[in-house]
C-alpha cells in the first residue's frame, strides 16, 4: 500500500521546517514540502490545481501572514493570506476528502483575562493580525467542520526569525536592552508543536474522531522580560535586561496583556505530555550553538 501523503505549506518557516525534520521519524507518510515559490498563500485561485497535482491525504497549513505590526497597514494582504487562503484550503480539503490542519494564535483573544484561555472562549482580537486569524478560523470551521485549528503562542525555533534569535543577536551587540515585562504568555518551541501536530495525524490514522480547536504551547507561564533573562542565562551573556511596560514600548498593533492558553484539551484527548518552556528553550539554544559551531 502506498504511503499516505501530507502536504505542508510554508515549508521553510519555523513550523514547516520542524515538521520537515520529522520525515525520518514518520516514514509511514510521504511529506510534500511546499514553500511560497510553489504554493503562495496570496494566490488562492491557484490552490485547486496545485493540490490536485499532489493528491494529499492531509494538508497541514503552516504558512501565514505573521507581521503583526505591518498588518495594521497591510489589511488586504493580511486578510488574503490569513482568512481567504485558509477558507480556500478548507473548502478544497472538504471537497476532496482531505484532512485539513491549520494554525492560529493567542492574538485572537483580547488579553483581559486572568485565567488561561480555553478552546471555546469567545474571540475578541485587539489588533488587525488577530482579526484576520480569527476570521480564518471561523471561515475554516464554517466551510469545513472537520477542520483542525491549533492555536499557539510565542513561537520560537532554531530556524527562521523569532524572539530567541533576535534576543541573542541584540545581547551580543549591546550592553543593555529594554524588554516588556507586563505581557504574560506561554512560549512554544516549534519542534514540540510539530510533534504534537503529528500526534493529531497519528490519532486520526488510528480512527480517533479529531476536529475543532486545540491549544498548544509549552508548559509554564512567563513574560517577555523573564523569557529574555532565561535566554541570557543559558547563553552566558552579560547584557543588562531592563524591564519596561507595554506603554513604554509603543507599537502600531496592540498586544494582549495576558494570552496564556489552556492546553488541557490536546493533553487529555491525545494523551500528550507537554515539555516545560525552559527545557524547550535550552534544547533550542543548544541546537543554535551547534549550528554556529558548524558554520
Amino acid at each position: 500500500m502506498s504511503s499516505k501523503k501530507i502536504l505542508i505549506t510554508g515549508a521553510t518557516g519555523q513550523l514547516g521546517f520542524e515538521l520537515a525534520q520529522l520525515a525520518d521519524q514518520f516514514k509511514q507518510f510521504e511529506f510534500i514540502l511546499l514553500d511560497r515559490s510553489i504554493l503562495d498563500l496570496s494566490k488562492p485561485d491557484l490552490f485547486d490545481s496545485i493540490i490536485h497535482k499532489y493528491q494529499p491525504d492531509y494538508i497541514i497549513n503552516t504558512a501565514a501572514y505573521t507581521a503583526v505590526d505591518k498588518a495594521e497597514s497591510e489589511h488586504a494582504l493580511a486578510t488574503l493570506i490569513n482568512s481567504t487562503a485558509v477558507a480556500t484550503l478548507a473548502r478544497i480539503a472538504k471537497n476532496n476528502g482531505i484532512r485539513f490542519i491549520t494554525f492560529s494564535t493567542d492574538y485572537v483573544f483580547n488579553g483581559h483575562s486572568t485565567a488561561p484561555y480555553t478552546t471555546d472562549e469567545s474571540l475578541d482580537p485587539i489588533n488587525f493580525y488577530g482579526k484576520t486569524k480569527a476570521d480564518g478560523e471561523i471561515l475554516a470551521m464554517t466551510i469545513n467542520p472537520n477542520s483542525i485549528i491549533i492555536r499557539t503562542s510565542w513561537v520560537f525555533s532554531s530556524h527562521g526569525n523569532n524572539f530567541v534569535k533576535t534576543m541573542l543577536r541584540l545581547m551580543k551587540d549591546r550592553e543593555s536592552l529594554n524588554v516588556v515585562a507586563d505581557q504574560k504568555g506561554r512560549p512554544t518551541y516549534a519542534k514540540d508543536l510539530a510533534l504534537a501536530t503529528m500526534g493529531i495525524v497519528i490519532a486520526i490514522e488510528k480512527g480517533q474522531q479529531v476536529s475543532g480547536v486545540f491549544h498548544y504551547a509549552n508548559k509554564g507561564v512567563t513574560t517577555w522580560h523573564a523569557f529574555a533573562e532565561k535566554i541570557k542565562h543559558n547563553a552566558g551573556l552579560s547584557c543588562q535586561i531592563n524591564p519596561i511596560t507595554t506603554n513604554e514600548f509603543p507599537t502600531p498593533a496592540k498586544r494582549p496583556g495576558y494570552s496564556v492558553l489552556d492546553t488541557s484539551r490536546i493533553e487529555n484527548e491525545l494523551g500528550l505530555t507537554i515539555p516545560d518552556w525552559e527545557d524547550a528553550l535550552l534544547d533550542c539554544q543548544k541546537k543554535l550553538d551547534a549550528i554556529n559551531v558548524s558554520q
